[in-house]
């Protein structure tokens, strides 16, 4: 059966999460969907939970399980779904978080509406604490080449990082290769932010569809910890390498500076950070280590040829080539100014 829409849902230690998740994705309003669920072997009961959901469940036929027979990690698990997904357009969702009824409905009633390639909602994050926190695009349509790029990169957190709350056109993925990265932190930030520079037909809307739940053991939620593995932090900075390598081919297009700003931007975030929680963070990082990650995505002559965003990549690019105890001392001043630090 082929269907308009599949919801991926990777599943790894979920079960006191996995039910309210499940039945969220189930109770949409919109009939034609396929509920793709990676059993990433969490082994923890989540999957009997499915199971038995799948077998009561009147939409239980439409649920459709790849199982893995080992914990292969997040990203592989969201590969199998763009791989096996019998939809013609893809929403990806963890398997903590919930959408409301109308959340597939919405979205499909914008991609006929303006044959749009990809549709986000705006959404909501609820923090362990209770507290939610609203994130609301305005109502927007953005149908010519690069015109989504250049709003994502508009400006720092321009769109969401997370790969879930937008439904894409599952032939877009597949004809451009494009996946997730072999990480477990930021995978989805590299895939959405590269994944835009391949749209021409997109659409943003103000309703909240989507409910982000924070977890204090999630692999985003390290922060929280008394201490935390340089492996953990070293993926982070991996993935923001990888971004500023698939730079190099967009070197010609009108967002090439904002893109260059973002990435350097997140390099100073995570610098920061690590400054911030260095005595936590185990092996210990070098000033050199620490300067070393903030090498600038574009070169300086690029950077000369700039007409946005110039005087910004000029700063972050010479902070890159400052010596190490000098560059750390720049980033603790500037960090301390933002009061990030």
């Amino acid at each position: 059966m082929v269907y308009d829409v599949t919801i991926g849902i990777p599943v790894y230690k979920s079960v006191d999460y996995i039910r309210r998740t499940l039945e969220s994705a189930l109770s949409q309003t919109y009939s034609s969907v396929e509920f793709l669920i990676v059993d990433d072997a969490g082994c923890d009961g989540s999957m009997v939970v499915i199971e038995g959901i799948k077998r009561e469940h009147p939409r239980g036929n439409d649920i459709h399980i790849i199982t893995h027979p080992q914990n292969m990690g997040v990203s592989v698990s969201r590969n199998h779904i763009i791989d096996e997904a019998q939809g013609q357009f893809l929403y990806f969702m963890d398997s903590d978080d919930m959408i409301v009824e109308n959340t597939i409905e919405l979205m499909m009633k914008n991609v006929r509406q303006y044959n749009a390639e990809i549709v986000f909602g705006s959404y909501e994050k609820i923090e362990t604490s209770g507290e939610k926190t609203i994130y609301q695009y305005p109502s927007l349509q953005l149908l010519q080449e690069d015109e989504l790029a250049s709003f994502a990169y508009r400006k720092y957190a321009g769109i969401q990082a997370s790969a879930c709350n937008y439904l894409v056109k599952t032939s877009v993925l597949r004809e451009h290769n494009l996946r997730f990265i072999h990480t477990n932190f930021w995978e989805d930030l590299v895939f959405t932010f590269d994944l835009v520079t391949y749209i021409n037909r997109a659409v943003l809307f103000p309703d909240i569809t989507y409910s982000y739940v924070c977890r204090e053991n999630s692999l985003s939620h390290y922060q929280q910890r008394d201490s935390i593995s340089k492996e953990e932090v070293l993926q982070n900075i991996c993935a923001i390498s990888h971004l500023k390598e698939t730079s190099s081919i967009l070197c010609n297009k009108v967002y090439f500076p904002n893109r260059c700003y973002i990435i350097a931007m997140n390099d100073f975030y995570i610098a920061c950070n690590i400054l911030k929680r260095r005595k936590d963070i185990h092996p210990f990082f070098s000033n050199k280590e620490i300067k070393n990650l903030m090498k600038h995505p574009a070169t300086w002559q690029q950077i000369r040829s700039f007409h946005q965003t110039r005087i910004r990549n000029v700063i972050l690019f010479l902070l890159s080539i400052l010596p190490s105890n000098l560059c750390i001392m720049m980033i603790w001043f500037a960090g301390k100014a933002k009061k990030i630090l």
